[in-house]
């Protein structure tokens, strides 16, 4: 499994790890527990095509995902038709498509489920936060991971958006763990972020939507190549 450290600190950074005696993992949603890809791509684009604008690929879906859905709607949108208004209507149009389309193609990605039923064997408390949509957040992880968190949390208010801690500070404190012994688990700079504005131990997932190297300069103190490789040092 891939450090981030040189030779010489990571004695330094084992013993790190067992003081800080992680208790919790907040994990993000899409590119670390689901692939959403593709439903987040077909929504968007059936809105393009309503308003007779170009369409993009799975490739630059991947850029533009993590931010939110009206981050996507406004990257998604040619240059030229980015003002507030056309952005509003297509963001409307895209949570009504989305609403109907959000668990059509999700499913997590292979070896989340096998994590995840090995932390409740441990004890483990989890928990989601995402930048996507509180409602939305809500329904695929209900429908596709019953059962598995504490907590799930989605977007609100823009105000409160990862790399703003708010939303897992807030998690923090509802299920009383400190937030040096928590993990956060993501697939983005914005999760390594997040991770290191709340005090967390960031963790990057190198299944997701990202490259090593942005998660490197997003702050992860660890990178992981599967999902269950988060088990080696918890």
């Amino acid at each position: 499994m891939p450090l981030l450290h040189t030779p010489s600190s990571c004695a330094a950074v084992k013993k790190e790890e067992r003081a800080m005696n992680f208790k919790g993992v907040i994990f993000d949603l899409d590119g670390t527990l689901v692939n959403s890809l593709e439903d987040l791509a077909d929504s968007m684009n059936s809105v393009l095509l309503k308003f007779k604008y170009p369409v993009h690929d799975l490739n630059t879906y991947k850029a533009l995902i993590g931010n939110g859905i009206r981050n996507l709607v406004r990257d998604a949108l040619p240059g030229s038709n980015r003002d507030e208004k056309t952005i509003a209507g297509c963001y409307n149009l895209m949570m009504k498509v989305y609403e109907n389309n959000c668990v059509n193609k999700t499913k997590p990605y292979d070896g989340v489920m096998d994590l995840l039923s090995e932390l409740k064997l441990r004890k483990m408390t989890l928990s989601v936060f995402s930048n996507k949509a509180d409602e939305f957040t809500k329904k695929i992880v209900q429908a596709l991971m019953p059962n598995y968190f504490d907590i799930i949390s989605g977007l609100w208010t823009e105000k409160h958006k990862k790399p703003n801690p708010f939303g897992a500070l807030q998690i923090s404190e509802k299920l009383a763990i400190r937030p040096e012994s928590m993990v956060y688990l993501g697939d983005t700079s914005v999760d390594m972020q997040t991770a290191k504005n709340a005090g967390m131990y960031g963790v990057g997932a190198l299944w997701g939507f990202r490259t090593r190297e942005e998660l490197i300069a997003g702050g992860a103190k660890r990178i992981i190549d599967n999902p269950i490789d988060l088990l080696n040092f918890l």
